[in-house]
């Protein structure tokens, strides 16, 4: 447990964005600021409504999205200690990402923790951020994504992993999808403590994962490619 946990969070969104890789490490989040001092940050390249429709959209029901409403711009962002990297559709759009990757530029060096969500780790893979650190990814798109980062310590059965040790910012990756919410529950164990986490699970009711290498889609997915 952190002496002094921290209190100021940013989630990156763009079009296209996995619902769920932003929501349930969010949801997790809300239920731990009830106790804690915390600030959130949703940002984006600007104000507008971003969909997780990705754009083109490849999808038979193109119009069943939702939409999150940022609260900061990438010009216009507060300071923030830990910052969160969803993946989706949307990651593989050059024109999506370039302001995405801009502003993680500017940002990567001053935050204390990184957390990435199923393939926001691509995100970083391709910035070169990830190079000499263990990381993993979304293991249905294992491929695609581990070719970006040639130089990446890549940890294909994992649901997390937590790399420090290229320093200041601590990277946490996450398997895919749903791998955010035990991502971000580790992440609370480890910097608000046992009991909290514990806490936080029983009023969501949610059962998680406590071994950082259950993984069974590792498997499910090396056979299917």
């Amino acid at each position: 447990m952190s002496a002094e946990p921290p209190t100021r969070y940013g989630m990156i969104v763009f079009t296209g964005f996995q619902a769920l890789d932003v929501f349930g490490p969010l949801s997790t989040l809300n239920v731990l600021s009830r106790a804690h001092k915390m600030e959130l940050a949703i940002i984006a390249e600007s104000m507008t409504p971003v969909s997780t429709n990705p754009e083109p959209n490849p999808f038979v029901s193109s119009s069943f999205g939702q939409e999150i409403v940022p609260t900061h711009t990438f010009e216009n962002e507060p300071e923030i200690e830990v910052l969160l990297i969803p993946g989706g559709f949307g990651t593989r759009n050059r024109g999506t990402m370039a302001p995405v990757e801009a502003y993680i530029h500017t940002v990567f060096p001053t935050v204390k923790h990184v957390i990435t969500i199923c393939t926001g780790s691509a995100i970083l893979a391709a910035m070169g951020l990830l190079d000499n650190r263990c990381a993993t990814t979304n293991k249905s798109t294992w491929d695609s994504v581990v070719m970006l980062g040639p130089n990446v310590k890549w940890v294909r059965r994992a649901r997390w992993v937590v790399d420090d040790t290229a320093g200041v910012p601590q990277v946490w990756s996450s398997s895919g999808v749903s791998a955010g919410i035990d991502v971000t529950f580790a992440f609370i164990k480890k910097l608000y403590g046992g009991e909290t986490a514990e806490n936080v699970a029983n009023v969501m009711e949610y059962d998680r994962h406590l071994d950082d290498k259950w993984d069974p889609f590792a498997d499910i997915w090396e056979t299917k490619v």
